[in-house]
C-alpha cells in the first residue's frame, strides 16, 4: 500500500521522501478497544512504538496487551479516566510519547485538549484547536432551525450520545428530553452544551471523507452512506453512497473541501450532509474533526490506510493528489453491538462466554494500482471503470477490541466489533456481508448480529431504498415473529445434552469385559434420556426422548404442540465441546452448540433466567436459543423464589441508577417517569406501567443494579 502511495506521489511530482516527526505515540482512547487496536496495528507497521491508557476495568483489554506500554489513568467512569486531560498529559511525560492519537469519541473533538498538548510540546494527531472550535462545535458550524419536530444534539457529540428527537410539543416533554441529553453528553464528552435544530423527517445521511496537510492540500476520499441508524447511531455504512450521479458526487466533494479550507483544516475529517428525500436537496449538517468509526469502508474502496496518513501527516504533503485517488468496488461495514434489538436496542453487558468469527482475508485494505491522468474529467469525478480489468477478489476485515472471555461493561459504548467487506460491486459486497455475519457467533451477551443479517437481506435495503428512518419504516419486516424451532433442531439440542452428559471414557489397553462394560450393562445396554426444552420467553415446552441403540446411534422422538416426529437411527458424536456432528434425514450436519450455565448465585426456579441455555448456530440460520428445564427434584430444592411481582419495574439491563424520581407512598400515573438508568453512556427512562401507589423502592441514586433487579414496586389502584 505504501509503495503505491509513493509511486503516485512521484507521478504527481510530490516529494517521495517523507519525514517522520515522532517514534512513540500515545492513544488516548479505548472505544470498544477497537480504535486503539486499529491505531496500534498501523503504528507497528510504520515502526512507531505505542502507549495505551486504560481505566481500572480495562486492565485486561486487548489494546492494553497489544501496546508497547500501558498506564492506568483512573476508575471506570469516563469522567475519572478517559476524559481526564491532566492524567493523559502526565502519561505523555512519563512515557516520552511525542504525539497523541485521540481516536474517536472521548477527547477527540476537544479543543482544550488539543491546546493543552500544544502547550506541552506534544503533537495532537488531528486538526488545530481553532478548526475543532469552528467545525467540531455543531452550534458554530451551521444555523439553527426551529419548529417541531426538533432534534436536541450535543455540540461535541457523536455516536448518538446526547441526542434526543422531540415530537411532543408539550413543555414537559421538551425539558425532560433536554435534561436527559445534557446529562448523557456531560458523561460521554465532558460538555453538556446542546443545540436544537429542525428535524427532517425522511433524510439520508451522506458524508464525505476529507484529508488535509499543512501545505494547503486538501482532497476528498469520496463519500459514504450512513443512513440506517438506531437510537440516532449508525449501525451499517457503505461506500460509495448508492444512487449518486458523478456530478452530485463532485458537488458534495467540492463543498466538503471548501468547508475544510475555510477553517484551515489539517488531518482527517468528515463533512456530513443530510439529503431530504422529500425535496431532494442536500443540507450541510456538521463536520466531525476526527477519524470516524466507519472509516474502513473508505479505506476498502480507495486502497488506503487512513491511520497511516494521519501518522505521517504532520509536516508532510499528502501522498496522493485528488486525480490519483481511486474508487474501486463497493464496501460495507456492520457494527456489532452488545444489545437486544427486540428490546428497543437496549445495551447489554456481561462476559463473552464464546466468540467465533469468520476468518478475515485482510488486516488492511487491499492495494490498487495507480490511476492514469484524466485531463478531460474533473478530479472530483472519480473513474468508476479504472480498475475494470483488475480482478477484485472479495475481501473481509474484522475490527475488534475484545476476545473470548472479555467483559462487556456498563461504563462505555457497547460495540464489540466491526465487520468490513469489499466486493466488485454492491451486490457482491452485500452477499459477503451476509455470509460474514452468519459466521459471527457470540454467546454471553445479547447482540444485534441476527438483526444485521435480516437487515442485509431486506429487499428494500438490497434495492438501496435508504433513509435514516429505515428501521421504523420496515419494522415488521425486520422483526418478524420468532418461529418455533423445527424438530430437527430440537433433536440436535437433545443429542448435544445426551452426549455431553453421558460420555464413555476410552477403554484401557488391557481390555477385559469387566472393565469395558457400561454401568447399565446388566439392566440393558440402552441409555435413555427425556429432555425438556423451551424457547426463551415462551411458555410452550418441547419434550425430546433420546434412546441410545448402539455406540454413536440414537432413536429420537420430538413432541411439540403440533405432534410427534421420530428420527430413527441417528448417527451423532461430539467432535469438540461445542460441535455436534449428526446425520438426520440423510443430511450430514455440523452444528455449533454452546451451553450457557445459569448464574451460580441465583437459585433454580421455573423462571428461564435461572436455567441453562443452549445457543445453537445451525448453518444458514440465525442463532436459536433454547432453555433447558431443570428436573423436578432440582426445582424442589431451589424453590421458585423468583416469581414475578405485579406492578414491579425491573432493570432491563445492568445499569447505573441516575435518578429515582419517586418515594414510597407517592401516587403515580401510567407513563410517568419513575427511574432514569444509564448503561454504556446511554440513558433509559423507566415509566410506570400502571397508575397506583409506590409500595417499595429497591435502589438509590448512584447504585449499580443487575438485570432483572426489582427497582420500584407499584400497587395498582382501582
Amino acid at each position: 500500500m505504501r509503495s503505491y502511495a509513493f509511486q503516485a506521489a512521484a507521478a504527481a511530482n510530490l516529494p517521495s521522501t517523507r519525514n517522520s516527526y515522532f517514534d512513540k505515540i500515545l492513544i488516548a482512547n479505548r472505544l470498544a478497544g477497537e480504535i486503539a487496536c486499529r491505531v496500534i496495528r498501523t503504528a507497528k507497521k510504520l515502526g512507531i512504538r505505542t502507549v495505551a491508557v486504560y481505566s481500572e476495568v480495562d486492565k485486561d483489554a486487548l489494546h492494553v496487551k497489544l501496546a508497547d506500554e500501558a498506564y492506568c489513568i483512573g476508575p471506570a467512569p469516563s469522567a475519572e479516566s478517559y476524559l481526564r486531560i491532566d492524567k493523559i498529559v502526565e502519561v505523555c511525560r512519563r512515557s516520552g510519547a511525542q504525539a497523541v492519537h485521540p481516536g474517536y469519541g472521548f477527547l477527540s473533538e476537544n479543543s482544550t485538549f488539543a491546546e493543552k498538548l500544544a502547550e506541552e510540546g506534544i503533537i495532537f494527531i488531528g486538526p488545530p484547536a481553532s478548526a475543532i472550535v469552528s467545525m467540531g462545535s455543531k452550534s458554530e458550524s451551521k444555523n439553527i432551525m426551529s419548529g417541531f419536530p426538533v432534534l436536541i444534539k450535543a455540540i461535541h457529540g457523536g455516536g448518538g450520545k446526547g441526542m434526543r428527537i422531540v415530537n411532543d410539543t408539550s413543555e414537559a416533554a421538551f425539558y425532560e428530553a433536554l435534561s436527559s441529553a445534557q446529562r448523557e453528553s456531560l458523561k460521554a464528552f465532558g460538555n453538556d452544551i446542546v443545540l436544537i435544530e429542525k428535524y427532517i423527517e425522511r433524510p439520508r445521511h451522506v458524508e464525505v471523507q476529507v484529508f488535509a496537510d499543512t501545505h494547503g492540500n486538501i482532497v476528498s476520499l469520496w463519500e459514504r452512506d450512513c443512513s440506517v441508524q438506531r437510537r440516532n447511531q449508525k449501525i451499517i455504512e457503505e461506500a460509495p453512497a448508492p444512487g449518486l450521479s458523478s456530478e452530485l458526487r463532485a458537488d458534495l466533494s467540492s463543498k466538503a473541501i471548501a468547508a475544510a479550507k475555510a477553517v484551515k483544516y489539517v488531518g482527517a475529517g468528515t463533512v456530513e450532509f443530510i439529503f431530504d428525500t422529500d425535496t431532494e436537496k442536500f443540507y450541510f449538517m456538521e463536520m466531525n474533526t476526527r477519524l470516524q468509526v466507519e472509516h474502513p469502508v473508505t479505506e476498502m474502496v480507495t486502497g488506503l490506510d487512513l491511520v497511516d496518513w494521519q501518522l505521517q501527516a504532520t509536516g508532510n504533503p499528502l501522498p496522493l493528489t485528488q486525480a490519483s485517488i481511486p474508487l474501486v468496488g463497493h464496501a460495507f461495514e456492520a457494527r456489532i453491538y452488545a444489545e437486544n434489538p427486540r428490546n428497543k436496542f437496549l445495551p447489554d453487558s456481561g462476559s463473552l462466554l464464546y466468540l467465533s468469527t469468520p476468518s478475515p482475508t485482510h488486516t488492511f485494505a487491499p492495494e490498487y494500482s495507480s490511476i492514469a491522468a484524466r485531463p478531460t474529467v474533473s478530479d472530483l469525478q472519480p473513474s468508476l471503470t479504472s480498475h475494470d480489468s483488475t480482478t477484485i477478489n472479495p475481501s473481509l476485515r474484522i475490527e475488534q477490541g475484545f476476545l473470548q472471555g472479555s467483559q462487556i461493561g456498563v461504563f462505555y459504548d457497547p460495540m464489540i466489533a466491526k465487520v468490513v467487506v469489499h466486493g466488485k460491486d454492491r451486490t457482491e459486497a452485500l452477499r459477503m456481508l451476509r455470509q460474514a455475519l452468519s459466521e459471527y457467533h457470540v454467546v454471553g451477551v445479547s447482540t444485534n448480529v441476527d438483526f444485521l443479517q435480516t437487515l442485509a437481506g431486506n429487499p428494500s435495503f438490497v434495492n438501496a431504498e435508504l433513509e435514516t428512518g429505515f428501521i421504523p419504516k420496515y419494522f415488521e419486516e425486520l422483526f418478524p415473529a420468532i418461529e418455533e424451532p423445527k424438530p430437527e433442531l430440537l433433536a440436535q439440542a437433545a443429542l448435544f445434552i445426551a452426549l455431553r452428559d453421558h460420555t464413555t471414557p476410552p477403554p484401557p489397553s488391557n481390555v477385559s469385559p469387566w472393565t469395558s462394560l457400561t454401568s447399565r450393562r446388566f439392566g440393558g445396554d440402552k441409555y435413555e434420556r427425556t429432555i425438556t426444552l423451551q424457547t426463551d420467553g415462551a411458555e410452550e415446552h418441547f419434550i425430546v426422548h433420546v434412546v441410545s441403540i448402539a455406540p454413536g446411534y440414537f432413536n429420537i422422538t420430538v413432541s411439540t404442540s403440533a405432534g410427534s416426529t421420530a428420527f430413527p437411527s441417528v448417527a451423532a458424536s461430539l467432535s469438540s465441546p461445542t460441535t455436534l456432528c449428526s446425520t438426520i434425514n440423510a443430511q450430514s450436519l455440523n452444528t455449533t452448540i454452546v451451553s450457557q450455565p445459569p448464574p451460580s448465585t441465583v437459585p433454580v426456579s421455573t423462571n428461564p433466567t435461572t436455567m441453562e441455555r443452549l445457543h445453537i448456530f445451525a448453518c444458514g440460520h440465525h442463532k436459536t436459543t433454547l432453555v433447558v428445564s431443570p428436573p423436578n427434584w432440582l426445582l424442589s430444592l431451589g424453590g421458585d423464589v423468583l416469581s414475578a411481582t405485579k406492578g414491579a419495574l425491573k432493570a432491563p439491563m445492568p445499569s447505573l441508577v441516575v435518578d429515582v424520581r419517586v418515594k414510597v407512598g407517592d401516587r403515580v400515573e401510567a407513563g410517568q417517569t419513575v427511574i432514569v438508568l444509564e448503561s454504556m453512556k446511554t440513558e433509559t427512562v423507566l415509566r410506570a406501567n400502571t397508575a397506583g401507589i409506590v409500595k417499595a423502592i429497591g435502589c438509590k441514586n448512584g447504585e449499580m443494579v443487575e438485570e432483572g433487579r426489582e427497582l420500584v414496586d407499584i400497587e395498582k389502584s382501582d
